[in-house]
């Protein structure tokens, strides 16, 4: 077996194998090494913008939950808002109603008034009138001017 050359052949192939194979092995480790570092090394920053993205997730949510409890408030605050303005408008309606009313109350009274004024002096002109034609027609000079001497004496009295 010492002399068989396919026996050598297999020692040194066996031998060169040993030989390149820690070398062989130093290098392949080291490359699935570096190759599980940086495998390790992206799992990491996924994680890591993982992590960020549901930091970011999270705090977009709270500002949308935010926001629409603002909106709702701002809705409820207009609405309140133009509820008062409703209610202070019909108010001034109201008042501007009542004024309107009242000023065409007192101008109806004042035409009343008016018109009361005017019949009462055409009735005393058409009085003083028919008590003129009357007088006229039927006193004398004298009894006239003993009238209207005796209507001068008392026009100081009836005057006050």
């Amino acid at each position: 077996m010492l002399t068989d050359p396919t026996f050598w052949v297999l020692v040194a192939f066996t031998l060169f194998i040993v030989a390149l194979a820690k070398p062989a092995y130093g290098i392949i480790t080291h490359g699935l090494d570096q190759r599980a570092d940086k495998i390790r090394a992206d799992i990491e920053e996924a994680e890591a913008l993982l992590k960020e993205a549901q930091d970011l997730l999270a705090t977009y949510e709270k500002k949308q939950r935010d926001a629409t409890k603002e909106v709702d408030e701002i809705t409820a605050q207009a609405k309140a808002g133009a509820e008062r303005m409703a209610e202070h408008g019909r108010e001034r309606l109201e008042a501007v109603l009542a004024r309107r009313e009242k000023l065409a109350q007192d101008r109806i009274q004042q035409a009343e008034t008016a018109a009361l004024e005017e019949i009462r002096v055409r009735t005393i002109d058409i009085a003083l009138d028919a008590t003129r034609a009357l007088i006229a027609d039927k006193l004398s000079d004298k009894k006239a001017r003993e009238i209207v001497d005796t209507a001068i004496k008392e026009l100081p009295y009836k005057l006050n």
